[in-house]
């Protein structure tokens, strides 16, 4: 079964160049050209990958990424013009995958596609990793505290599994950085410290602590029981 992706591009060149360049890699290629008809496909069908331009007709891309989060972990690129710092953290915020500033190259741009991707198959096992009430599943990508469900995006479950991996080492921003987004990435480390955040609030317990200056650790919970 092909890789499937769903384009939103409201630029038709671009589109149509995105989608030639997908196709000729061997991916199964949608595309949408607002915001709306977006998540009307992205509803009807399993993807593997969502390219996703922010300025868009009807409804913006970070309205879209909102909406997809709510149901999906569907590894998400963010493809756009905008490429002030504060554009592309919350772009993270919103827990995207990876965040392309136009112009871009297209041979660059498939690659960081095979890379995501890359990433979301990659390290498959039968093994579980456990920190305390934390359960990571290395098969389904799949996490459990104190046997509930926990979503997190996929970046989230590799920072989250680095540092259990790792403990009790404290692991520094630009490691997770290089190690996570798997690149020289051009922004600045504040993007991992905006993936801990969602982190922290989906796990909601004390587990990762800041090294000041450094980057994170785990620490393990000392409350004493009476």
């Amino acid at each position: 079964m092909n890789t499937s992706i769903l384009v939103m591009e409201d630029d038709v060149n671009i589109q149509e160049l995105i989608v030639e360049f997908l196709k000729a890699e061997g991916y199964d290629v949608d595309y949408a050209s607002d915001g709306i008809e977006g998540i009307q496909l992205f509803k009807k069908k399993e993807y593997d990958l969502v390219l996703l331009d922010i300025m868009m007709p009807n409804l913006d891309g970070y309205s879209v990424c909102k909406m997809i989060r709510k149901s999906s972990n569907v590894p998400i690129i963010f493809l756009t013009a905008m490429n002030e710092e504060s554009n592309q953290l919350k772009g993270f915020e919103l827990e995207c995958d990876d965040y392309i500033t136009k112009p871009f190259s297209f041979n660059v741009l498939i690659q960081r596609v095979k890379a995501v991707l890359r990433r979301g198959k990659s390290n498959l096992s039968n093994d579980f990793l456990t920190f305390e009430k934390i359960k990571l599943d290395l098969n389904t990508y799949s996490v459990q505290l104190d046997d509930n469900n926990i979503e997190l995006t996929l970046k989230e479950f590799n920072i989250l599994k680095t540092l259990i991996e790792k403990y009790p080492q404290v692991i520094t921003r630009e490691s997770l950085l290089d190690s996570i987004w798997g690149y020289d990435y051009y922004g600045d480390t504040r993007i991992v410290d905006a993936h801990i955040k969602n982190l922290r609030k989906k796990i909601s317990l004390p587990y990762i602590k800041t090294v000041k200056g450094i980057g994170y650790t785990l620490e393990k919970d000392i409350e004493v029981l009476e």
